[in-house]
């Protein structure tokens, strides 16, 4: 994924109401109106909410009869996850290193009372 798409998925996950609609349709493929039902908004500004999706490659939009279904795409999640995983591994080493460091102070601190007691 570049990095550029994998902008896209950010800003796209930055919204509450984005998030929510992923987890409709992470149950199922939903048309429009069933998305919009849940949400006290305009269709209009669903609309918006789901081409951000669409271009983020979160969803895509099917043809069935009249109706335009969307169903949730979950590679670009896959991928995000990937990139955050990195940062998770570099955060638990900091806080490996921070552990052990702590560690060293209190033994030196126990080993300091223990030296001072007659």
């Amino acid at each position: 994924m570049s990095t550029d798409q994998l902008s896209l998925v950010f800003a796209a996950l930055a919204d509450p109401t984005r998030r929510a609609i992923l987890e409709q349709l992470a149950s199922g493929t939903r048309t429009v109106g069933e998305i919009a039902e849940r949400f006290p908004m305009t269709g209009p500004a669903i609309t918006k909410h789901l081409r951000v999706l669409e271009k983020a490659g979160l969803i895509r939009q099917d043809r069935k009869a009249q109706t335009r279904p969307r169903t949730l795409q979950a590679e670009p999640l896959k991928d995000a996850q990937a990139w955050i995983e990195e940062y998770r591994r570099f955060w638990e080493a900091s806080f490996d290193r921070l552990d052990a460091y702590l560690q060293e102070l209190q033994s030196q601190a126990a080993d300091e009372l223990t030296e001072e007691r007659p």
